[in-house]
């Protein structure tokens, strides 16, 4: 191996990137000012990464649902995939939350703990008026200012199905969005070969901001979060992928290690996403119009770390903690609130906080015991935001698996690496050779397991 960084495969970057970066912010933790340090020079380049990513979600989002729903008429029933993708944020959501409340109730987080020196946390009960205004924006351009990426979601799938219905008259400006969302892609690949130097700075300053001595007060409230997200990642996450979608579970995590371990890094679903749609279609074969579909939905919607696995436990704890009883109904509540409440968390870091309101008021609990959780939040997001990911990359392959639209040879193949130029989206031809892609029908996508 050269010691030319830059000629590094980047995987390898990446990784000594995360190294460097946890031994200077135990460095800094230790001797260097800790929090204070990292807050003024560490934070702002990593802030400054992820605002990159960002900036680039609302308008690659809004083109990439315009375009992709028309074109799934080419693919198979929009209702019909739309209905089996929500159906499995249901169903993996359900295991998740199943599995938060079946650790909490184990471990019991919150018994025995005395009174804890936590921060305060200004918090405010979340209604479903508030769910619905997002869902459904009365000004799109403030939503997109907003980075309400829901109101954008559904404004784009309605604006995606006014086009088709107009039939001939919308193809002009199909094509034009068409092209927005190759410049967006090209635009992503841009930001995404910095990776590297963003992820040293963010792992540096979480490292340098709380450090080991941070987890003590709540350590057994943080080995139960890390518990049910290692269930989900280890045993939910892989049953549903044999069994459903008869690929290997090893395999999928190969293919998708680079976006799980960028949203471990960064904690946050939608500046991974630009990651995970390439992902996705690159490398675990979805086709690309479901794909530019589910990718963006998944990412506003579907939190099974922050939505249902740790609401879950952390409701369990704050009845524990403060000495509130729970029954079967509680129980079946904080299930109901987890599941349903997840499509008004955003998918911005610090979901989970809009989460765990929404379930406490669902249940009763007292939400002045939020502010004790506050502390640790940082270190237990970046799990929750990895499970999330990888809950967001399951449910594609598993419903374009039932529909016959998963590419065996690209998920079985040898991975496409996430430096490289993206696959055109406008002309289907591949930026490392120039040559043109194999014509994508229905029969070229045939699965080749039984």
């Amino acid at each position: 191996m050269t010691f030319r960084v830059w000629k590094w495969q980047f995987w390898q970057q990446i990784v000594l990137s995360l190294v460097l970066g946890g031994i200077v912010g135990a460095l800094i933790n230790n001797f260097g000012g800790g929090a204070g340090t990292a807050e003024d020079w560490l934070d702002p380049f990593g802030d400054v990464y992820v605002s990159l990513l960002k900036v680039v979600v609302v308008p690659l989002v809004f083109a990439a649902i315009v375009v992709s729903v028309g074109r799934l008429r080419g693919v198979g029933g929009v209702a019909r995939l739309t209905g089996k993708t929500l159906g499995w944020f249901v169903v993996t959501s359900a295991i998740a939350t199943a599995i938060g409340l079946a650790v909490a109730l184990v471990i019991k987080p919150g018994e025995g703990l005395g009174a804890l020196a936590g921060e305060t946390a200004e918090t405010e009960p979340v209604t479903w008026t508030q769910i619905l205004q997002n869902l459904f924006p009365s000004n799109i351009v403030q939503a997109m200012a907003d980075g309400n990426v829901l109101g954008v979601v559904t404004f784009a799938v309605l604006f995606g199905a006014a086009l088709v219905a107009i039939g001939e008259r919308g193809e002009r400006l199909t094509a034009l969005i068409d092209d927005l969302y190759a410049v967006m892609q090209k635009a992503v690949w841009w930001v995404v070969r910095l990776t590297p130097i963003g992820s040293f700075f963010l792992i540096a300053a979480v490292v340098a901001s709380y450090g080991p001595s941070s987890l003590a007060p709540l350590a057994k409230f943080t080995g139960a979060i890390y518990l049910g997200l290692a269930l989900m990642l280890l045993v939910g996450y892989p049953v549903l992928l044999r069994a459903f979608g008869r690929v290997s579970p090893l395999r999928f995590y190969r293919n998708s290690w680079p976006a799980i371990q960028f949203g471990f890094v960064s904690s946050s679903s939608l500046a991974t996403l630009p990651i995970a749609q390439r992902v996705s279609i690159e490398r675990n074969g979805v086709r690309r119009e479901y794909a530019n579909f589910a990718q963006p939905l998944g990412a506003t919607i579907k939190f099974d770390g922050c939505g249902a696995i740790y609401p879950a436990i952390a409701a369990v704890f704050v009845a524990q903690y403060t000495g509130v009883t729970l029954g079967i109904g509680e129980y079946a509540l904080i299930a109901l609130a987890a599941v349903i409440g997840q499509i008004g968390t955003g998918g911005t870091p610090g979901p989970a906080l809009v989460a765990l309101t929404l379930t406490l008021t669902t249940v009763g609990l007292p939400l002045e015991a939020v502010g004790y959780l506050i502390a640790i939040d940082k270190v237990i997001d970046m799990g929750r935001t990895a499970t999330n990911v990888t809950g967001q990359l399951t449910v594609p392959v598993l419903v374009a698996r039932s529909e016959g639209i998963l590419d065996d040879a690209v998920f079985d193949g040898r991975s496409r690496p996430l430096d490289a130029p993206p696959s055109d989206a406008v002309t289907g031809t591949d930026d490392d050779t120039g040559a043109p892609e194999k014509a994508d029908t229905p029969q070229d996508r045939t699965p080749q397991h039984a």
